[in-house]
């Protein structure tokens, strides 16, 4: 800012003098065009302030000489047009923003670009959402647009609908096909008979489309990079996961058994080694693959002296107890003769303190080259308390610094390895809210180049949008939906309006592209078994899974639920698979309904339908369209607890009217 120009600023009024400089009111504009009540501006002329823009004042003082016509220039200070303004002896001119006076919960609208409320879905689609408060009377709701050169001659307009209702909030859509892919937009309404607009300057009575492209919301161009990619097969996979140590022990394995220090019935413990195997789980693909499974997850596999395998050793190498890399290989191949995939998981948080690189360091210290491998608090390693972050508070577990470039290029390289060596589907990325997101983006680039269809399903317990962008994962453990079938179905703290409510609310988080690839699970190896929390029983579990499988995205199932096996949390949760059962009248029963509801996932509606989320006559309907069908999915929870499964058929009858109970209305094909 050059002698000239004298600014003043009081409380929320500013005071802009200056003699002859042009630009003074373009500079005031840029330093303090946010949140102000009032600016007063002494000039010689007016004229040559006609592009500084102060949005949010509620009024602006123009003093000294004012040239005449002045006041058609001068309404371009604010979001007010010409005739509001007040003329004062052709000496001062005093510009009054109209405040908005309303019973509308203005606080409660919201938008964002290039988010979840504004994302495309190819080079020339946007879909475009907003939010107001609850049950908020607008009318004609619509989106204004055009390209960001063109907005201000013209307007094309499309209609918003209404998508999603949740405890507080309304949530409208529209999706825009464009000719271009520069987009310059904002919303228009009424309310109370009234016309409102909602651009970046907030909400407005009027608006001056001259200068749309300094306020109106963009999506400035829509590159490749900028598009969420879909896996498609996530979109109705159904996975099968596996705690390998605990599911099938093949006598053909070449694994070494001189871990196992279990018998096969016994509980778990966490030193427990029982020998299940890689080669174990091929010779039972066929029932896998006949339940329903398109895809299996299975828990770590590498060198490690663990049962669970997250603390590894060798990266490099499938630990003995469970095979070679030839027993991998021969699940992979065997899997993708069945139409199946096969995800491995990735600890690439920490590793065990037995890992090569971490004992250099303790020997070593800072002369270790692998010192910045790990994140260290002094000059060498101190074990006990440890001076090193860790997984959680384990110190056998030391962190990996994920923002190393060494440590980048290793673990990307032992990604790609297992891909080109044994063709492997995809990874589910372990503890992955605590890597850097600088990492997660090299991870992308070099697996999708490798396989494009590949799947990065990250380990997210909360809100994860930051990683969900398109640049990162593909998909998160949705264990937030997993909460709310626990609310609902295990600890009754909601009812059926609530749990549509807060499914709408989860909806709300991510795209619809997201949403679609969500890896939907009602219990893991890291919970208590769901069969367990609603007390063993059979119908209510029903109930959840077919939930989930209504909803967008995959369904993971976990090993022993096709056979009721329970479980409290870790290690209990980590039983053997009795195979003894498969010939016992109520799994055989079990498992036909089972089929039927996993069955669902090939169901067009169910695939790539649009969803909506309602309750009605006390039940959740969830609703799936697309062109080929609607599908709805009516589930309600009642007091009365029934042991014992009922075969789908029963599900759909309507006269018991005190159970847990679904329906499913629709043709399917």
């Amino acid at each position: 800012m050059d002698k000239e120009h004298c600014f003043g600023f009081v409380g929320r009024r500013i005071v802009v003098a200056d003699t002859y400089r042009y630009d003074v009111g373009a500079a005031a504009a840029q330093t303090f065009c946010r949140e102000i009540d009032a600016v007063i501006i002494e000039i010689d002329k007016l004229p040559d302030f006609a592009f500084c823009v102060f949005a949010y004042a509620r009024s602006v003082l123009v003093v000294k000489d004012v040239t005449h016509g002045s006041d058609r220039n001068a309404c371009l200070f604010c979001n007010i047009s010409h005739r509001d303004f007040l003329a004062h002896d052709n000496q001062i001119i005093q510009l009054k923003q109209k405040k908005i006076n309303t019973k509308m919960n203005i606080q409660a609208i919201y938008h964002r670009p290039e988010s979840n409320y504004c994302f495309a879905t190819d080079g020339k689609t946007i879909v475009l959402r907003i939010r107001f408060a609850k049950g908020e009377q607008i009318c004609k709701l619509s989106v204004l647009y055009n390209t960001k050169y063109h907005i201000a001659q013209q307007q094309f307009k499309q209609k918003m609908q209404l998508i999603a209702s949740d405890t507080q909030f309304d949530y409208y859509k529209a999706t825009l096909r464009l000719g271009d892919p520069r987009l310059a937009y904002l919303f228009y309404f009424e309310y109370d008979n009234k016309p409102y607009y909602f651009c970046e300057d907030g909400l407005v009575s009027t608006y001056n489309f001259n200068l749309a492209y300094f306020n109106s919301f963009q999506f400035a161009y829509i590159n490749d990079d900028d598009v969420i990619q879909n896996v498609g097969w996530l979109n109705n996979a159904v996975f099968y996961q596996i705690f390998v140590d605990r599911f099938c022990c093949s006598d053909k394995a070449i694994g070494i058994k001189s871990k196992i220090n279990a018998e096969w019935d016994e509980l778990p413990t966490p030193t427990s080694f029982y020998g299940g195997n890689l080669d174990g789980i091929t010779e039972k693909l066929d029932y896998i693959n006949g339940l329903g499974a398109t895809a299996i997850y299975l828990t770590p596999i590498f060198k490690s002296k663990s049962n669970h395998k997250y603390d590894t050793i060798d990266f490099y190498c499938i630990d003995e107890s469970f095979g070679d890399k030839e027993s991998l290989k021969r699940l992979v191949e065997k899997a993708h003769e069945k139409g199946m995939r096969v995800v491995l998981d990735a600890v690439f948080n920490h590793v065990s303190h037995d890992f090569a690189r971490f004992k250099d360091v303790v020997k070593k210290g800072k002369k270790s080259k692998y010192f910045d491998w790990f994140v260290i608090d002094g000059e060498k390693i101190r074990q006990d308390p440890p001076n090193y972050a860790c997984f959680g508070d384990c110190e056998y577990m030391p962190k990996l610094n994920t923002c190393n470039k060494e440590v980048q290029n290793y673990l990307v390289d032992v990604m790609l390895y297992w891909m080109k060596e044994c063709d492997v589907d995809g990874w589910r990325l372990d503890v992955s809210d605590e890597i850097s997101h600088g990492f997660w983006r090299k991870v992308r680039e070099a697996v999708k180049s490798q396989k494009s269809d590949s799947a990065l399903i990250g380990e997210n317990w909360h809100n994860s949008e930051s990683f969900l962008r398109g640049d990162q994962f593909d998909s998160i453990m949705n264990y937030a939906l997993t909460k709310r079938m626990m609310d609902f179905w295990v600890d009754e703290s909601i009812d059926e309006k609530q749990l549509a409510d807060r499914l709408n609310s989860l909806y709300m988080r991510y795209s619809d592209v997201t949403n679609n690839m969500m890896f939907n699970l009602l219990d893991s190896h890291d919970t208590a078994r769901f069969f367990t929390k609603v007390n063993k029983d059979r119908n209510r579990l029903l109930c959840a899974i077919a939930t989930l499988v209504f909803l967008p995205g995959s369904f993971n199932l976990y090993y022993g639920t096709d056979i009721l096996l329970e479980g409290e949390y870790d290690p209990d949760c980590r039983r053997t698979f009795d195979f003894s059962k498969l010939q016992e009248k109520d799994i055989i029963d079990f498992q036909i309904s089972l089929k039927e509801v996993l069955k669902l996932k090939r169901q067009p509606a169910i695939k790539n339908g649009k969803l909506k989320i309602y309750s009605k006559n006390n039940a959740v309907v969830i609703e799936r369209a697309s062109k080929e069908q609607v599908l709805r999915l009516i589930v309600r929870r009642k007091k009365k607890i029934v042991i014992g499964a009922k075969p789908l058929t029963e599900y759909n009858k309507k006269e018991d009217g005190n159970a847990d109970f679904f329906v499913i209305e629709g043709e399917i094909l």
